[in-house]
């Protein structure tokens, strides 16, 4: 069985699709499927200009092949991405040129993945498996607003949208807020939903910290870009908060430079921002949070999403402050005890907040949450069903 995965990311790059693909690669290794031959079509690692990580163009092992595809500096601005996949996608085409499979899995967070693994799928005759991360359509059309831009460019990508759902032999989600708009572009698309997870390495860890600080800490880990709208929640937040709290901040992002800018005269001892870490670097600045903080611009588009960083905060059992609304804030208050949910870029709701979690519980057992989304039990499932798939080279219930 010859499977082909199509993924901007992949290990060891620091992302939510990258811990993803890895995960579910090593699911499929772990099925037990005679002679499994995985195809992994990715970048080297770019998630980030301030963070470098060492990794081979091509790399064979125990049944998997990753060719990474170099790219040239970019930052995150849209045209950059823009040229970052071109390059990325004539590789692929390149590198997949002439070539069969049992199935091809495009895994996508912007759509543009998706289209590539549907000409590659249509080129090669074989079924597709979109995994669908985000909802570009929706987001873009948030983002750029009203103009001339949008106006020409968003019926292209709808278009676009159209055509590669309704190709696909199966599609996953991973938020169920995904649901009715998959429906309404592909009605006939059977679709799954099977969201991100905790990952192993998190579930291993200790979180205890063995005394109260005076002022506790708010660690906000991930990317700092345009869906995160920091800039818009944490000056004002920080000065609200001085000398009751301090925000820790460690990631990058095409916004950091306006998160900067809009802390000017916020002393580093209020707002510290960090670079991007590695796993056990993070883990160890989980252990060392007093409140585990999570933020959402206010975009209709984020209403519908499921962030994954969810799955790692809880999985510490730390209080988590969360400004998200929709669909996000909806599963925080239905599957996670000790989080206190706020609306997005409202500091004044975000201080009542902090407040409650403060005259409550420093930890929380959440061992039915970790028991239900495990991520080793979610990619079994996702890759028992691409097994389906590949085998019967069609489409599964």
């Amino acid at each position: 069985m010859r499977i082909l995965l199509l993924t901007f990311y992949y290990p060891p790059d620091l992302s939510a699709g990258a811990f993803r693909t890895g995960a579910l690669v090593q699911a499929l290794q772990q099925l037990g499927v005679a002679d499994l031959q995985v195809n992994v079509v990715t970048t080297l690692p770019n998630r980030y200009k301030s963070f470098t990580q060492e990794a081979a163009e091509l790399a064979e092992e125990a049944g998997v092949t990753a060719r990474r595809i170099a790219l040239p500096p970019h930052k995150s601005g849209m045209r950059d991405q823009a040229k970052a996949f071109i390059h990325f996608a004539r590789g692929a085409l390149q590198e997949t040129r002439g070539q069969q499979w049992d199935v091809v899995i495009a895994t996508s967070s912007r759509l543009m993945t998706a289209a590539l693994g549907a000409r590659i799928a249509r080129r090669a005759g074989a079924p597709l498996y979109l995994d669908i991360r985000d909802l570009f359509t929706d987001t873009i059309g948030d983002v750029l607003g009203k103009g001339i831009l949008p106006s020409t460019l968003l019926p292209v990508l709808r278009a676009v949208e159209a055509r590669t759902f309704r190709s696909a032999a199966k599609t996953n989600i991973v938020s169920p807020g995904f649901e009715a708009h998959l429906k309404r572009v592909a009605p006939n698309q059977v679709c799954s939903v099977l969201p991100n997870g905790i990952d192993d390495p998190f579930l291993e860890a200790s979180y205890a910290k063995p005394d109260a600080p005076q002022i506790p800490t708010l660690l906000y880990a991930g990317n700092i870009g345009e869906g995160q709208g920091l800039e818009r929640i944490v000056p004002e937040a920080a000065r609200m908060l001085a000398g009751r709290a301090r925000f820790r901040i460690v990631g990058d992002g095409g916004r950091q430079g306006r998160l900067r800018s809009a802390l000017d005269g916020i002393p580093a001892s209020e707002v510290e921002l960090l670079p991007p870490v590695q796993r056990d670097r993070l883990i160890a600045e989980y252990g060392d949070a007093d409140i585990l903080f999570l933020h959402l611009n206010d975009y209709a588009a984020f209403e519908k999403v499921l962030p994954s960083k969810i799955f790692e905060y809880a999985a510490t059992g730390k209080p988590i402050l969360a400004g998200v609304k929709g669909y996000a804030a909806q599963f925080l208050r239905e599957h996670v005890v000790g989080a206190e949910v706020f609306n997005p870029t409202d500091a004044a709701q975000m201080v009542g907040s902090f407040e409650r979690l403060m005259a409550g519980p420093r930890s929380y057992d959440r061992s039915a949450f970790i028991a239900k989304f495990s991520r080793r039990a979610i990619m079994r499932e996702f890759a028992e069903d691409v097994v389906r798939v590949a085998a019967g080279r069609g489409r599964t219930a």
